[in-house]
């Protein structure tokens, strides 16, 4: 029988909320995960102040 686990975040990079174009550094670079296959998306971490692009996984047993 196999298992699904929800799926879990990997950060993939992290990007400073201050930079001067914003989260556009982030933006491309999860396009270019995107390219490669990996769904990656960013998302913002107010704790740190920082873009972070994740990408989801999921662990089946």
């Amino acid at each position: 029988m196999t298992t699904t686990v929800p799926a879990q975040r990997t950060i993939m990079k992290r990007f400073p909320a201050g930079h001067p174009r914003g989260s556009r550094p982030a933006d491309e670079y999860a396009a270019s995960q995107r390219i490669q296959g990996t769904d990656a998306q960013v998302v913002m971490d107010l704790d740190t102040d920082e873009f972070l692009v994740v990408a989801n996984t999921t662990i089946t047993h």
